[in-house]
């Protein structure tokens, strides 16, 4: 809310944004790229890019989900997944429908409630107050992509090179008039991509060692996880550190 009423959006629309795109990294790429008219392809993009992790997450949590979660529950409460819903629904052995009713629409509202404080408390506090507070989204994302970094070699990899190439489309001339929707999309994208060839041979030596009996390698059915939810998806993982270096993004 405070982020979006510095770019000048209204409170009401700070808040429809929020209860619209159940998203912080989208929204975060999503309003600097509304503040610059006629950019709706970068929009879509991005998006498209930082967002498609939960459908994986949809997917692989649907697996989990009890007779009763009818298609129409599905449709509805498919809206509301996000990394750290789908961590906890994905620690369950069955999920129901008031389960994840309940821990989907509660921090929805939170999330709601939040952002139209923020907006408001944003037209009264100081400006360099505003400015300190919005830092705290950074180190929300420094604290999701950290720990994960440190744990798995292959996301510490990725976590460099979108900041290599977040860093290349900031401050390189040429590079740094690309639209922050389309640096942040190409950043996910290529870091993304070198992530999962490194981890492909990963695999492929393991299998290679496991099949000539040199190791004792277990099955090689590891991929690279996502920062909550061990869904296999980078590409929103890369896109949150290009948002951390990205200055413009």
């Amino acid at each position: 809310g405070i982020l979006a009423v510095s770019y000048g959006f209204t409170w009401w629309q700070a808040m429809l944004i929020s209860m619209l795109t159940v998203t912080s990294a989208g929204q975060f790429a999503g309003i600097q790229t509304m503040v610059h008219p006629g950019q709706y392809l970068a929009m879509l993009i991005s998006q498209l890019t930082i967002n498609i992790r939960y459908s994986m997450m949809s997917v692989s949590l649907s697996q989990k989900l009890d007779k009763h979660f009818g298609n129409a529950a599905r449709w509805i409460l498919g809206f509301f997944m996000t990394d750290e819903i789908f961590a906890v629904a994905a620690a369950e052995k069955e999920v129901s429908r008031p389960f994840f009713s309940g821990l989907a629409v509660l921090p929805w509202i939170g999330w709601t409630l939040g952002t139209l404080t923020g907006s408001l408390v944003g037209g009264i506090l100081p400006q360099r107050l505003m400015n300190a507070l919005c830092l705290a989204l950074y180190g929300m994302f420094i604290a999701i992509v950290v720990p994960v970094a440190k744990k798995e070699s292959p996301v510490l990899i990725v976590v460099i090179l979108a900041m290599v190439f977040s860093s290349l489309f900031t401050w390189v001339p040429g590079l740094n008039t690309v639209s922050s929707g389309i640096a942040v999309s190409l950043c996910a994208i290529l870091a993304a991509a070198v992530g999962a060839d490194i981890e492909a041979v990963a695999v492929l030596v393991g299998d290679m060692a496991h099949a000539l009996c040199l190791v004792d390698v277990p099955e090689p059915a590891h991929v690279v996880q996502d920062h909550m939810g061990g869904d296999g998806s980078v590409g929103g993982l890369a896109a949150e550190v290009a948002l951390v270096v990205g200055g413009h993004v």
